[in-house]
């Protein structure tokens, strides 16, 4: 009998406390909110991160400009410090939010320090470590219970992305943001539990040999993370692309034997369902994570209901991981491999 998953599993487990933690932890920092979400002195938030941190902080610049209608990008940390004349074009005052669990990784660091004192530049923060390097640099918000001891990131993605939407809800001002992010909130522990059993019967019931994640808006960034979950995790092959660029030749990959995971938003609903249909017909294993289950989606092989129709693909971002990184835990003990201990990683990428 070994411990595989030891440590990822919990963690995967224990992210709606994260959430609960990270949404105390805000009330406290209203300051950090208003100093920078809310200050209309800057022309452009940029965020950065490596890796998970990277995809989060695209979920969080999609949601940033749709709830603020503002201009918000998001680079990997090493786009900005190695080229930053095209990332941050001079002449205009940015905001720049530092995305990393650990607040150790050397490139965030990097970047932050090459701008921190320049002008037009402000920078902040958002970690799971309050004393990091990075928090000394910038300014953070900090998900208490986002802490990990697996190398992959889970708990931590979740609470810290909820943690910065709903930063962003708060600082649009508008109470409906707020009450849907209160909506996931309250939303996400179920969403655990069910996942955790009904991943687990997907995976053991089938033979998957190539993985695609699909997904748009907010969501294409979380389609990234659950590609990069499988992967680390599993080794498995997989990609992942914005819904309706897969059928521009991607498509050619599909094959029975392949996974098709679609983050089905409601926005882009009808025709993020004839992908899936189209993919069905190729022979793909067709999975379905959606707010509201219909009868549109019978055609599925599996069909996963995270609740919050009511609110926007935006706030129900949270809501998808659960599913998507136990689909990545069940794959990694199906194929003999410790979740914990992926080869080649370490929990904190130095350079």
């Amino acid at each position: 009998m070994n411990n595989y998953g030891q440590y990822t599993y919990p963690e995967i487990s224990a992210q709606s406390d994260a959430l609960k933690a990270a949404w105390e932890q805000l009330g406290q920092q209203q300051s950090w909110i208003d100093q920078y979400l809310a200050n209309p002195a800057y022309d452009e938030v940029i965020f950065i991160g490596s890796g998970s941190s990277y995809y989060q902080a695209l979920s969080m610049a999609s949601t940033y400009r749709v709830w603020l209608n503002r201009p918000a990008t998001a680079y990997p940390s090493s786009e900005l410090f190695l080229f930053r004349e095209q990332t941050a074009p001079a002449g205009r005052n940015y905001l720049v939010i530092g995305v990393s669990r650990s607040g150790e990784s050397t490139e965030v660091v990097l970047a932050l320090n090459s701008v921190k004192e320049l002008q037009g530049f402000t920078v902040a923060g958002i970690t799971c470590y309050e004393n990091s390097t990075m928090a000394q640099i910038a300014p953070s918000l900090v998900s208490p219970l986002g802490k990990e001891t697996s190398t992959v990131m889970t708990k931590s993605f979740s609470s810290m992305t909820f943690m910065m939407q709903a930063a962003i809800a708060k600082a649009a001002g508008s109470a409906e943001l707020v009450s849907e992010m209160e909506a996931t909130l309250r939303l996400d522990g179920n969403v655990v539990k069910t996942a955790d059993s009904y991943i687990g019967q997907v995976v053991n019931g089938n033979q998957f040999n190539k993985f695609v994640y699909l997904g748009m808006g907010s969501l294409y960034g979380i389609s990234l993370e659950a590609c990069l979950k499988i992967k680390e995790m599993s080794y498995v092959w997989t990609e992942a692309y914005g819904t309706l660029e897969f059928r521009h030749g991607p498509k050619s990959i599909v094959e029975p034997g392949t996974l098709v995971c679609l983050l089905l938003s409601e926005k882009a609903r009808g025709y993020e369902i004839k992908v899936a249909e189209e993919m069905k017909q190729f022979g793909a294993f067709v999975m379905i994570i959606t707010a509201k289950k219909g009868t549109d989606l019978d055609f599925a092989d599996a069909v996963f209901e995270i609740g919050g129709e009511n609110v926007s693909d935006e706030a129900r971002a949270a809501l998808y991981l659960p599913a998507l990184q136990y689909l990545g835990y069940y794959t990694a003990l199906g194929r003999g491999v410790d979740p914990d201990s992926p080869r080649n990683l370490t929990q904190v990428v130095k350079i």
